[in-house]
């Protein structure tokens, strides 16, 4: 008997996708590279980009593993609370690396003075769009 074509086939999950970009935005805050995630967890990057996309479902034990590689709890990757929450609205903001580099200077920078001078300007020029 021939299997139909939509037997076996996987719908992408939201769920599935959310965990995935929670770990690139995790990855990318530790500046790990694909390949040094893959090595720690025994995959190919490719496996891990799949995950970090949404296509491949991430398993309990796989999961586990890389909450331990990033060094957050199993729970960072799901969520927590209203949609709406301060953590939730960040996490696009997260995914690219540029943000994370801003981040990381601006947490860098010792003078509560200069932090809210960056912030009136950042806030200014953000107006303008």
């Amino acid at each position: 008997m021939k299997r139909s074509s939509s037997v076996g086939a996987r719908r992408i999950e939201p769920h599935d996708v959310e965990v995935g970009r929670r770990i690139r935005v995790r990855r990318l805050e530790r500046q790990m590279s694909q390949t040094e995630l893959a090595d720690q967890l025994g995959v190919t990057f490719q496996q891990v980009q799949k995950y970090e996309k949404g296509v491949n479902r991430v398993g309990a034990a796989r999961l586990q593993r890389i909450a331990d590689a990033l060094d957050v709890p199993i729970s960072f990757f799901f969520s927590v609370g209203d949609r709406g929450s301060p953590q939730e609205a960040i996490m696009p903001f997260l995914e690219t690396a540029h943000a994370v580099r801003l981040m990381r200077a601006y947490a860098r920078i010792s003078d509560p003075a200069v932090q809210r001078s960056i912030l009136d300007l950042v806030e200014r020029i953000a107006g303008r769009e």
